[in-house]
């Protein structure tokens, strides 16, 4: 059983460490876009600004309605980054445990 499952755990780490570099884009263009230094009408800015918003929005939404109203500080990616990590800690600790 460890043939099965120990791959699988080592291949679900990799996509959280994905995930956690595609939310790490994702704020640093809507950084970008707020203060003018890329322009969204650019095709592949834009492209590139669908895909992150598609991949990261259906995770953000729900911390955001959970977490209080900062105006215009968004705290989501923060705390989506910490729950990531402590998955990825859990993972890890499974996986020691299988070996």
């Amino acid at each position: 059983m460890d043939v099965i499952i120990l791959p699988l755990l080592q291949i679900t780490l990799l996509a959280i460490n994905l995930y956690v570099w595609v939310i790490i884009i994702s704020a640093v263009l809507s950084w970008l876009v707020a203060f003018n230094v890329v322009n969204t009408r650019n095709r592949f800015v834009y492209m590139v600004m669908d895909v992150t918003y598609r991949l990261t929005e259906p995770a953000l939404r729900p911390i955001r309605n959970f977490l209080p109203n900062m105006g215009g500080l968004d705290l989501s990616p923060i705390a989506l980054i910490l729950i990531l990590f402590f998955l990825e800690m859990v993972l890890q600790r499974l996986a020691l445990r299988l070996i």
